[in-house]
């Protein structure tokens, strides 16, 4: 007999990181699971993630494949389930099935300079992206960072950002000016316009709020970055995650088996329902 598609994988929350509180707290859920089974994945597919009790809900997953002790989940506190999350603790169990979705092509891009372009929450899938080429550095050719929030006290993966800095270029901004920050003030598509990057030879991948994305793209087409050069992200409800239950489509696309990563050459040609 088939295994279950719908039965999850018991793993245990092995590390709990407080990104962001307040009245939006992110939290980095890191987790191992309990057979030690391969959970094989890639960059920019998701998962779903389960409270026994509560509800289960689709998460991108922002740990690299080239990490084999720990999956990584970065959520933001907004409903039942997510509220659910964030009251666990170091050594409770959770439920994971997947991994679902299309994933980002990295083979396809070496040789080619990437740009990460992120924003609020929108950080975590392209942390997975961005770690993974970073682990194979050799392939690509320059790496850069756009990323930004609110506030500084937003923005997720502190530590590790101000590490990354040594490693690549990174430019991080803020909506409102505040003291002390010296970086850049606006919002993350200004950003993009201001340090004008090169589309020769080029990919973006961008991922946030709806409305970031769309002036993220609006920003790289007046840079003359062509539609097959720009990836994102399209975060639709999934429910069932094989296809299903009809949840994600956007006209006769499932987002949780032919996306969640598009073009914008290919998204521009779906309904405008996302």
């Amino acid at each position: 007999m088939s295994q279950n598609p719908y039965m999850p994988k018991l793993a245990k929350i092995i590390q709990i990181k407080v990104e962001v509180s307040g009245e939006r707290p992110i939290k980095t859920f890191r987790t191992q699971f309990m057979n030690k089974n391969e959970f094989s994945f890639r960059s920019g597919q998701a998962a779903m993630v389960s409270v026994f009790g509560k509800g289960e809900s689709m998460f991108s997953i922002s740990s690299s494949p080239l990490t084999k002790d720990y999956l990584q989940f970065s959520i933001l506190k907004m409903g039942r389930v997510t509220s659910s999350l964030h009251e666990m603790e170091k050594g409770d169990i959770m439920g994971i099935r997947g991994p679902y979705g299309n994933g980002f092509p990295l083979e396809e891009w070496k040789g080619k300079n990437l740009i990460f372009i992120g924003g609020g929450i929108g950080l975590a899938p392209i942390w997975s992206v961005l770690q993974t080429a970073l682990g194979k550095k050799e392939d690509y050719k320059d790496l850069t960072l756009f990323y930004g929030a609110r506030s500084s006290n937003d923005l997720i993966f502190k530590k590790e950002l101000e590490e990354l800095k040594d490693k690549i270029k990174v430019s991080l901004s803020i909506d409102v000016e505040e003291p002390e920050w010296d970086e850049f003030v606006g919002f993350v598509p200004q950003n993009v316009t201001d340090k004008k990057p090169s589309p020769e030879n080029t990919i973006a991948i961008t991922c946030g709020p709806p409305i970031m994305i769309k002036f993220v793209i609006k920003a790289l087409k007046e840079l003359e970055f062509n539609d097959d050069q720009i990836y994102t992200t399209v975060e639709n409800k999934m429910k069932c995650g094989i296809g299903k239950c009809g949840r994600c489509n956007i006209g006769s696309h499932y987002v949780c088996k032919d996306g969640p990563v598009y073009t914008w050459a290919e998204l521009k040609k779906l309904p405008q329902e996302y």
